[in-house]
């Protein structure tokens, strides 16, 4: 396990941190590396798996020479709590673009929603959705969603090892899961409302643990004066 970089004495960004942020909505995964880059000039820093901007929560930051584990950290197991609409679908299937569609939801139960989260447990293939950075012939995906165009994806065998259901306040599910790398939880929850047959599309996501880090051991956007402020920084 790593140490916490707020646990450490003397921070070496360019001998390589280990820094666990937990990212505001409606930033880009991009935008809290630019902060931080520009705030100590960092030359090297990269992110261990994106978060979507509608998505809160731990993102793992990685400076110089520890840059070199990113993929480790990437493919580690990832813990997500969230709410899920029943009744509405949208393009992006979160809230980053608006309803496009409305369905009825008749005799929806929160039994039939358990039937339906276990039957996600285990193996699948999933499709990405069109609005990702999945590349398809050289171009983003969300590239081509934004022009109004969709084209064929392949599926993706991806691993859900959890997913629980938390409450169920008509249309508001509240949910728990834990899945591999690369499961999309905006298709996830586009698929529930697929085989509920009322529609559903993702309103709230928050990361709460990627492999044995978690949330409460993060650092806020706005903290980020604290590195320097309680610790001595070297740049070398």
């Amino acid at each position: 396990m790593w140490e916490h970089v707020l646990k450490k004495n003397v921070i070496n960004f360019d001998e390589g941190e280990l820094i666990l942020v937990h990212k505001p909505l409606d930033w880009t995964s991009f935008d809290v590396v630019a902060r931080l880059r520009s705030m100590y000039g960092i030359k090297k820093i990269g992110h261990a798996g994106t978060l979507d901007p509608k998505a809160t929560g731990l993102l793992i930051l990685c400076t110089g020479r520890l840059t070199k584990a990113i993929s480790e950290f990437q493919h580690l197991e990832k813990e997500y709590e969230g709410i899920i609409e029943l009744g509405s679908v949208t393009k992006s299937f979160d809230s980053e673009t608006e309803v496009i569609e409305t369905k009825p939801i008749i005799n929806i139960t929160s039994e039939k929603i358990e039937h339906v989260f276990q039957s996600f447990v285990g193996e699948y293939k999933q499709i990405p959705p069109m609005y990702s950075a999945v590349k398809k012939n050289g171009r983003r995906l969300y590239k081509y969603a934004r022009k109004g165009k969709e084209v064929q994806r392949e599926a993706r065998l991806v691993t859900i090892k959890e997913f629980a259901l938390l409450s169920y306040n008509e249309p508001y599910v509240r949910f728990r899961v834990v899945c591999s790398k690369g499961t999309y939880i905006r298709s996830l929850a586009h698929e529930v409302g697929q085989k509920l047959g009322c529609g559903a599309y993702l309103k709230e996501l928050i990361r709460t643990r990627i492999g044995n880090f978690t949330l409460s051991e993060a650092i806020k956007v706005d903290e980020f004066h604290l590195l320097s402020e309680k610790q001595q920084v070297v740049h070398v």
